[in-house]
């Protein structure tokens, strides 16, 4: 392993930490992701600068091996580390950036698993809503589906986003939305905000998030997961709770929606990411065709 008597591993992080909030205002979570890629790559380079395009490579294909990683997540691997480089370059560290010679794996084109109404209102009903948290919890997934909310975006929602029915988000690169809300979440929302945030909120420190926990903090990305989760095992169904989100696009467009509007209920940059869903719906009926038809 090199050592460096330049800049401290933990200072090139801090100040690369700031470049991505400050500078490319990044979200919490993709900042988390980079950072965590930049670190592996100090851990076995502290030289950052000296570091060749074939030690990048087998850094890359050492790490993906030892993770299991899909095609797309090294893709993603790759894509952290090409933003560390940039930053090195402008922080004079370094000259050039060696990832730009590096091919990106080909992407599998895997279709987003959606879940059938029946299934939703299936999930939702295994939701105990006899006390407070059970309250908290439909209302929130309710809200996810009703939304095509991200799981970081929910997590984010402050009280004061949610006005006239519609919900102010912040996406990806900080990116405002103001999406409706369906009248079923609606109504969910104000029984949660009359009934039961007010019993979880904590009189010391009030906190502005939406939806918040048993001690009056707000739910991190972690702690929504593993309540979907569990009330996904609890209704026999498999899926996570970023199935509500694709779920919500496919029916949107299963109900005849334009594709351009859906693009931007879901917050999406590129129009060919949301294109996807058409297949997905293309998948739905071709299914139901094979189901169904006489022949």
């Amino acid at each position: 392993m090199r050592r460096s008597g330049k800049r401290s591993a933990f200072l090139i992080l801090e100040e690369y930490e700031h470049y991505l909030a400050l500078q490319k205002r990044l979200s919490e979570a993709t900042i988390e992701v980079y950072l965590f890629e930049a670190g592996l790559l100090l851990e076995a380079f502290e030289d950052p600068e000296l570091v060749t395009v074939q030690e990048i490579e087998a850094f890359i294909i050492a790490s993906s091996e030892q993770r299991s990683l899909s095609p797309r997540s090294i893709a993603k691997t790759q894509s952290a580390l090409r933003s560390f480089f940039t930053f090195l370059q402008l922080q004079k560290i370094r000259a050039d950036n060696p990832l730009s010679l590096i091919r990106t794996p080909k992407k599998e084109e895997s279709l987003p698993q959606v879940a059938t109404y029946d299934e939703i209102e299936h999930l939702f009903s295994v939701i105990n809503t006899a006390d407070y948290l059970g309250i908290r919890d439909k209302t929130l997934f309710e809200v996810i589906y009703s939304c095509g909310l991200r799981i970081s975006e929910a997590a984010s929602i402050d009280i004061e986003d949610y006005q006239d029915c519609q919900l102010r988000v912040i996406g990806k690169r900080n990116k405002m939305r103001l999406i409706p809300v369906g009248e079923v979440a609606q109504a969910s929302l104000a029984y949660y905000l009359q009934e039961a945030r007010p019993h979880l909120l904590s009189r010391s420190k009030p906190s502005r998030a939406l939806f918040i926990g048993r001690r009056g903090q707000r739910l991190t990305r972690q702690a929504i997961s593993k309540r979907f989760d569990e009330y996904a095992a609890l209704a026999g169904l498999t899926m996570s709770v970023h199935t509500l989100r694709h779920s919500f696009a496919t029916h949107l467009l299963q109900s005849g929606a334009d594709l351009r509007s859906v693009q931007e209920l879901l917050g999406h940059s590129d129009i060919q990411t949301t294109q996807i869903y058409t297949h997905v719906d293309a998948s739905t009926l071709q299914r139901f065709w094979e189901e169904f038809h006489p022949d």
